[in-house]
């Protein structure tokens, strides 16, 4: 009973305020270039990593950046999302798959065969002046 007494109070407390305050004024929302958060899960449902090698740094003086992305994903989407998490134009994505290699552990009670996994990874082309910052892991 007193629990019902108390929320009662507090919406006559709140009314009171209300009243008191006046008419509020809405601010204007700012418009900011970062992504909402339910963007980010989109454009991360395409890109897994920046893909960092010797020739991946040596494609970067093409203005070109290699990104590993997920097997399903495609060029519009590939591109959509690199536009939208970094900011710039894309001109072109390729696409490249790399196939899963043989792998050999060893030990001296004999050897263990496997495959390593293979991935997909898109090599995506920016728009002359624009740059990307990647950094490893």
């Amino acid at each position: 009973m007193a629990g019902l007494l108390k929320k009662i109070l507090k919406k006559d407390n709140r009314e009171e305020k209300d009243k008191t305050l006046g008419p509020a004024e809405k601010k204007a929302p700012k418009e900011s270039a970062k992504l909402s958060k339910k963007e980010k899960v989109d454009v991360y449902r395409f890109i897994q990593s920046a893909h960092i090698t010797e020739k991946a740094g040596i494609l970067t003086e093409q203005n070109k950046y290699v990104f590993r992305v997920y097997p399903k994903a495609n060029k519009p989407e590939v591109k959509k999302s690199i536009e939208s998490l970094y900011g710039v134009k894309v001109e072109q994505v390729r696409m490249v798959h790399c196939a899963p290699k043989k792998m050999r552990l060893g030990g001296k009670e004999g050897f263990k065969r496997g495959l390593k996994k293979g991935f997909k990874k898109a090599i995506v082309t920016l728009k002359e002046g624009d740059k990307i910052e990647l950094s490893p892991r």
